[in-house]
């Protein structure tokens, strides 16, 4: 298999998003879609978090947002969501994305070109 990454020197990023429901959720991925920041978001519903925070275990039920992007994109990503997310620390986090269907990585280079 040909790597799309490597011939056209690009790099991808999936980035892992948490909100507080699946109405906020989509209104962040609307955002980021609307503004070519991202090429696609998935939303998951229901997952179920634990964590640390003010001092003492949470439990709550969240929303995940998977966004697929070009690495170019992702600071300003992390700004947007920031900008519109009601957590004070929203989880943005971003894995690399190593390889995969060259015809789909060309459509997400395609949809974020700056």
């Amino acid at each position: 298999m040909v790597d799309f990454c490597q011939i056209y020197n690009m790099d991808f990023s999936f980035l892992y998003i948490t909100a507080k429901n699946r109405e906020e959720a989509g209104k962040i991925g609307k955002i980021l879609v609307a503004e070519r920041l991202v090429a696609c978001v998935n939303i998951i519903d229901g997952m179920e978090s634990i964590y640390w925070w003010e001092n003492k275990i949470q439990e709550e039920r969240e929303t995940v947002l998977i966004a697929k992007t070009s690495k170019t994109r992702v600071p300003a990503v992390i700004e947007k969501v920031k900008s519109v997310h009601s957590y004070q620390v929203p989880c943005i986090i971003e894995l690399p994305i190593l390889s995969g269907n060259p015809d789909y990585l060309r459509w997400i280079g395609e949809e974020t070109v700056s």
